[in-house]
């Protein structure tokens, strides 16, 4: 059985993905770990637009090893893995809320001289990118919410999670314990398969890596018990920067009415729906989601830009 064991880049950075392009930054109390693909400059010598990738609660840059490389052949990337996850580390005593989780992004962009055009949110990484666009943090031309989680859960699973996260953050042993556990092979199937996605064994593997790592299970669970999503719900109707959603039709973890919840709020909100596809589904199926950006931002590939009279409000589904 595997036993609990941090992350060490100076171990783990040889068959980490896209390890050549990753580097350390300091900035607003952390220590980043960030992702960094195709920077060079075009053929004219003109800087390419930036697109920010910021994953969800539990992850790390590392769920974006099979998107990012499609990104990077017209786009600079940038992916970090978020406070507390993976290898981002704190400088000081940092909060975990949405807000700071927000401004630390953004301390994040200034110290690397970059802004970017577009952003792509996953989970609760949506939730940050708005949270950065409501704060005037950025001001991109677009945001990507692929299975967002942008407002709280409904039911009971809403009233009890934050206070049971809360509770599990408080206890220094339990990250230990949850790490011991996730990583038997069986759990850690279990929890991959609960998200409607399939993804592949080096998937898989780098997800085991993560959860046997006390430090990233603390970062996850003070993530959680610090996320609190109403005031997210009461502004976002104020979001100025077009938002389009991906949803997963297959997505075990979020509802996908949870998108048409997000568009009774934003009217302006496009919703986009992708068959057979789950919670994961940029790992999955990183070709087809390449193809659902390309056609929402052509500009993403380099093509004509998007109508600015177009309508805001589409739902579609795609194969």
């Amino acid at each position: 059985m595997a036993r609990p064991q941090a992350l060490d880049w100076s171990r783990d950075a040889p068959t980490w993905p896209h390890a050549q392009a990753s580097r350390f930054v300091s900035a607003g109390g952390w220590r980043w770990h960030v992702q960094h693909l195709g920077a060079a400059r075009g053929s004219h010598g003109v800087q390419r637009p930036v697109v920010l990738l910021l994953h969800g609660t539990g992850a790390s840059a590392h769920s974006w090893r099979l998107l990012a490389p499609l990104l990077a052949r017209h786009l600079e990337v940038i992916a970090p893995d978020l406070p507390g996850h993976a290898f981002t580390r704190n400088e000081g005593h940092r909060l975990l809320t949405l807000p700071a989780m927000a401004e630390g992004v953004a301390a994040l962009l200034q110290a690397m001289q970059r802004r970017p055009r577009w952003l792509i949110g996953h989970s609760a990484g949506a939730a940050v990118a708005a949270r950065m666009c409501l704060q005037g943090s950025v001001e991109p031309q677009a945001l990507v919410s692929l299975n967002g989680a942008l407002l709280p859960l409904q039911g009971s699973a809403g009233t009890l999670f934050s206070p049971l996260a809360r509770w599990l953050a408080l206890n220094p042993f339990v990250p230990y314990l949850f790490a011991w556990h996730a990583a038997q092979p069986s759990v850690l199937r279990r929890l991959v398969e609960s998200t409607g996605s399939r993804i592949d064994e080096e998937g898989r593997a780098l997800y085991g890596r993560l959860v046997r790592d006390p430090s990233h299970a603390a970062g996850a669970l003070a993530m959680m018990a610090s996320w609190d999503l109403q005031p997210l719900a009461r502004d976002l109707p104020q979001l100025r920067v077009p938002l389009d959603l991906v949803v997963g039709e297959g997505d075990r973890t979020l509802p996908p009415s949870h998108a048409e919840r997000v568009r009774a709020l934003l009217p302006s909100a496009r919703i986009t729906r992708i068959a057979a596809r789950g919670h994961l589904m940029h790992e999955e199926d990183a070709a087809g989601v390449w193809n659902v950006l390309k056609r929402l931002w052509p500009e993403l590939a380099g093509g004509a830009p998007a109508h600015e009279d177009a309508p805001r409000v589409r739902a579609g589904s795609l194969p």
